[in-house]
């Protein structure tokens, strides 16, 4: 199961496709320097995509693509705190505006069906971003998509007017105004700061809304509430039916650009990896994602005849988000006990055994393993430590008496909320059990509604650790504000602490790129001096495929192309 969380130009979304297999909790030795080595060349030789590229006029006209998403969304607005998840952006991205699109290696260009041009300069020491919008471009109903669409979602997500409810508003935060070029097709955006990740703006989840939809708070809650007025794209809804979890896209004959080698792309929704890919393998579903922790659906995958295994380096991580308002928690002594008592070599190895992927963790917040601006900020803490653990929680006044530890009479008690419906989640909970137990402390794993998992726990901090995933974007430094910023609607754990804010303030105004890695590896010390999240690994992208699925599959940094996807026979 799958859902991710993102912000605008820094985009991270959430996913549940949590993993943890095997049983026990105790302690796995670190990799060696040879297993350490052996990780390496196995990451230096994963590519940057895997997608079966195939001729957009060698495709076959015609067909029908079935995918599965793990859930299934009430809230289709993607600028919403409730409806910026991974399964929502995928199915979104069939059928909603992206004015940039980036490649494998994280470049960005326009998006030629929205973009004839765009132009990024500075004017003194504000940033001015003229998009040209093509005038071809219209909404499903009709509507030309205007200057008036962007200048909405600016308003919307910049944080003034509190009674909208943005995922993040990093980026639009930044903007001084959006105002109208020589035409309606033309939209002059002018940052008071300058914002060196602006391609990320008005692209993928949150795509381009409509502004009449997202212009004022109720419009915004309500007009994408379990349901999809207006479209812009390639396909456009035929059915979405609530009783069977499943949105049923065509070909839009009204679309302006190329045509779409597809008739048609079903969304099923199947809550847990192992459902999916038994689909898969009875021929219902064309592709299917095969999540960590999962080695017996990769071996399932495996058999199925005329599959083909795509694997991909890409920008998401695997992690464990530590609440920082806990009342046990609140100390960030006692976090850094946790993290030091969690051995995230165990989990490492535990979901990404027997998964054909490198068996490395994840030392940074914001960069993954095989980027260039990565470094191992991790430091002390970043290492197993448990008699540092017992130290620091002795120090807090946590005594240890029996079983576990005790303040005020109070047991040291933390609650591990997981989604009920992927088991891998109970046995990664299982394994932080174990762990914490040997330092003194309890932890209650807490299954909870799939559906509910992310809108009425994580965002609500119902929780004291949570296991999930960040799906990044080929624009890390961004995202940066969006997860760690005092304030931020997807700062899960509420983490405050004003030397990191001003750090990531240093790090998204830099506009050298050189020079923004460095501020935003100085911000992420801070973060993990902070314990907001206990990085784990950068999460596999392995998708199972049928051998004649062309242009779709492990994506890595790159954006999709629908028109493009389609079958070869």
């Amino acid at each position: 199961m799958k859902v991710r969380y993102r912000a605008t130009a820094g985009i991270a979304l959430l996913a549940m496709a949590v993993a943890a297999c095997g049983g026990g909790g105790g302690a796995a030795q670190k990799p060696n320097a040879e297993q350490s080595q052996q990780a390496q060349e196995q990451m230096s030789q994963t590519p940057g995509v895997s997608i079966n590229p195939v001729a957009y006029e060698q495709v076959k006209d015609g067909g029908t693509l079935t995918l599965s998403v793990g859930q299934w969304p009430s809230q289709w607005n993607t600028y919403h705190v409730d409806g910026n998840q991974a399964d929502t952006a995928d199915m979104m991205d069939t059928i909603l505006p992206q004015l940039m699109v980036a490649d494998e290696e994280a470049n960005f260009t326009p998006n030629p069906d929205f973009l004839t041009d765009v132009k990024n300069e500075m004017s003194g020491d504000k940033q001015v971003v003229t998009y040209t919008l093509n005038d071809k471009a219209v909404w499903s109903d009709g509507t030309p998509i205007t200057w008036k669409d962007l200048e909405a979602a600016w308003k919307s997500n910049n944080g003034k007017n509190k009674k909208f409810k943005p995922a993040s508003t990093d980026g639009w935060d930044r903007i001084e105004s959006v105002v109208k070029g020589d035409t309606d097709k033309v939209a002059i955006v002018t940052y008071a700061k300058p914002y060196p990740e602006w391609q990320g703006q008005f692209s993928r989840s949150p795509f381009l809304h409509p502004a009449k939809s997202v212009e004022t708070p109720e419009a915004f809650d309500k007009d994408y509430l379990q349901k999809i007025p207006v479209t812009a794209g390639a396909f456009k809804v035929e059915k979405i039916d609530e009783g069977t979890k499943t949105l049923t896209v065509v070909r839009d004959d009204k679309w302006w650009g190329k045509k779409a080698k597809l008739d048609k792309i079903i969304f099923r929704t199947i809550e847990t990896p192992a459902a999916q890919v038994n689909a898969f393998a009875n021929g219902e579903l064309d592709g299917v994602e095969i999540p960590p922790g999962s080695p017996a659906d990769l071996k399932r995958a495996k058999e199925v005849p005329d599959v083909d295994i795509r694997k991909a380096l890409s920008p998401n991580w695997r992690h464990i988000t530590v609440n920082n308002q806990s009342d046990f928690l609140k100390d960030k002594s006692v976090r850094q006990a946790v993290q030091y008592a969690i051995n995230r070599d165990v989990i490492t190895q535990s979901d990404l055994k027997d998964m054909d992927w490198p068996i490395q963790a994840l030392n940074n917040h914001v960069f993954m393993n095989n980027h260039k601006g990565y470094v191992d900020n991790s430091g002390d803490l970043g290492t197993y430590n448990l008699e540092k653990a017992k130290q620091l929680l002795d120090a807090a006044g946590w005594k240890q008496e029996g079983e576990y530890r005790k303040k005020d009479g109070k047991e040291f008690t933390l609650s591990f909320v997981v989604p009920a419906g992927v088991p891998y989640a109970k046995t990664e909970g299982e394994l932080t059990q174990a762990m914490l137990k040997e330092a003194g402390i309890k932890i209650s794993i807490r299954p909870v509604p799939d559906d509910k998992f992310f809108t009425d726990f994580i965002i609500k901090g119902d929780f004291d650790l949570v296991p999930f995933s960040w799906i990044g974007t080929p624009l890390p430094v961004g995202s940066l504000p969006q997860i760690y910023k005092t304030g931020s609607e997807s700062n899960f754990p509420k983490a405050s602490d004003p030397a990191v804010d001003a750090a990531i303030e240093e790090a998204v105004s830099e506009m050298d790129p050189a020079k923004a890695f460095e501020k935003a590896n100085a911000a992420d010390k801070l973060i993990w001096d902070m314990v907001h999240t206990i990085p784990l690994y950068q999460r596999p992208d392995i998708q199972a495929t049928k051998k004649t699925l062309a242009n779709w599959g492990a994506f890595g940094y790159r954006w999709r192309d629908y028109t493009q996807v389609g079958f070869t026979g």
